[in-house]
């Protein structure tokens, strides 16, 4: 197996989408595509009168023809709904999900991979959330479907997702231990997804993806490595200056006097250490520079992985009127990238970039009704019956509480489902003219983008990405 140097990073909902993914396979290197929320994208993007065509293209490609039509005659919209009417939502995950949202969950990563992989025979990678796991098993299942090359899982401990792999190049039924809040040490809640349910007909054996797991530890590497229940194939070792998600500090948390939590000398990961377990692994954070990569190869690791410098080039599914504006920043100075300790529902410090007009301003996080209509972050809890309940501490604080929830849990935090969404410009419309605002995150390396805008006037590639990054002058050095 000849790995790739460069993994593209999978940023944010539909950030790193098919076409950005697409772009990066065809220059010779892994395109990874996010594979969260892509139950929603496939609606909303059928919603909208799927322009150019391209999620109906792929759904002709799909291996059950009814399961296909049913998903399209639901949602697709001929031209495209009215701008002030509200998008027809997907139902929201629980342990126990109905057949028709796991059909469009499988669905949607079909596509977006079919879609990545379509007209060339270059890598393909989804990247997922641990944290996220309600929706993971369809989701996996149906991005093997598409062919898909590679699965990459951070954001907490993918210890079974090897095993789930294993059982899907099969079509056989899998299960995921539940993280379930409140439960007792003798509970054992899992979540089951069995294809055949799903997929009435025979189809032959899939290709069993290489699995990378996203460490920010050498004892969750390790970890992995000794105990998952399948192959780990590799690791993506993530810095605290990545975009999106990032681990918290080691210890007791403390924050700079600007409010962003401080990472120390114990959240150095020791390479040596990494190098020594034997697999492959990539740099992550903070590497977006061929000197960097030089470093990587020299300390033997495989390459780097680099999501940030994507951000804002043509393919990305960002926006382009919040590209082009952060653009125009950047030509007249440096942009901010603030990491949030409590805006991620999830728990983990989230980079934030400062926009006018988007939650990362207070006036218009505290002008936004809160509303938790998507249910990605939400976390599964023990009720006092013992079944199990869902709950979100960015949904309204009342309905936190009578929850179970701790009210100073909801401080500050924000509905990264609707902002990520409307990132990619498919915000949900609320009672006409109420739009969801953005939430824009990127790594602090953010500025340097500078160098892929000199002398031009608002664009440059992924291509142009990959070839900077590779320039042999540097790593012939």
């Amino acid at each position: 197996m000849e790995y790739p140097t460069i993994i593209q990073g999978g940023m944010g909902i539909g950030i790193s989408n098919w076409c950005l993914a697409r772009s990066v396979s065809r220059a010779g290197q892994l395109g990874v595509v996010s594979g969260t929320g892509l139950d929603s994208l496939l609606a909303r993007r059928l919603q909208l009168g799927d322009p150019g065509g391209h999620m109906c293209r792929a759904l002709a490609h799909f291996p059950v023809t009814e399961l296909a039509r049913r998903v399209r005659d639901k949602y697709y919209v001929p031209g495209g709904k009215r701008s002030d009417q509200a998008l027809v939502p997907v139902p929201i995950y629980s342990p126990c999900p109905p057949r028709e949202l796991l059909e469009l969950t499988v669905l949607g990563n079909f596509a977006e991979v079919f879609l990545a992989k379509e007209g060339h025979d270059g890598l393909v990678g989804v990247n997922y959330l641990e944290k996220v796991q309600l929706p993971n098993l369809a989701s996996l299942y149906g991005a093997m479907l598409g062919g898909v090359d590679y699965v990459l899982m951070g954001a907490g401990i993918p210890r079974e997702i090897p095993g789930v792999l294993d059982a899907f190049s099969t079509h056989s039924a899998a299960s995921l231990k539940l993280h379930v809040e409140e439960a007792a040490p003798e509970d054992d809640f899992r979540i089951r997804f069995d294809p055949g349910e799903i997929i009435p007909v025979d189809l032959p054996s899939l290709k069993r993806p290489y699995f990378l797991a996203i460490v920010a530890s050498v004892t969750l590497a390790l970890s992995l490595a000794k105990k998952a229940n399948g192959r780990v194939d590799g690791f993506v070792v993530e810095g605290p200056s990545a975009g999106g998600h990032n681990a918290p500090p080691r210890g007791a948390l403390k924050l700079s006097a600007a409010g962003e939590p401080v990472y120390g000398l114990k959240d150095q990961v020791d390479i040596d250490k990494i190098s020594n377990i034997g697999l492959p692994f990539w740099r992550a954070g903070g590497y977006g520079h061929p000197c960097q990569l030089r470093q990587v190869l020299d300390e033997g690791g495989t390459g780097i992985q680099v999501g940030t410098a994507f951000l804002l080039c043509e393919e990305s599914g960002l926006d382009e009127a919040l590209k082009r504006k952060i653009i125009e920043q950047l030509r007249r100075g440096d942009v901010a990238v603030f990491t949030d300790p409590v805006a991620s529902p999830a728990g983990f410090p989230f980079k934030v970039l400062s926009q006018e007009n988007t939650l990362a301003e207070e006036t218009v996080y505290r002008h936004r009704p809160r509303v938790c209509d998507l249910g990605y972050l939400q976390v599964s809890y023990k009720k006092e019956d013992g079944t199990i309940g869902r709950r979100c501490p960015a949904e309204p604080e009342k309905s936190y509480e009578a929850k179970g929830g701790k009210i100073g849990d909801t401080l500050g935090r924000k509905c990264l489902c609707n902002g990520l969404m409307a990132n990619i410009g498919l915000p949900q419309v609320r009672r006409g003219t109420e739009v969801e605002k953005p939430l824009i995150t990127a790594g602090e390396d953010i500025n340097l983008l500078r160098r892929f805008l000199e002398g031009r006037t608002s664009s440059y590639s992924a291509t142009e990405v990959v070839n900077f990054l590779l320039q042999e002058e540097v790593l012939q050095q």
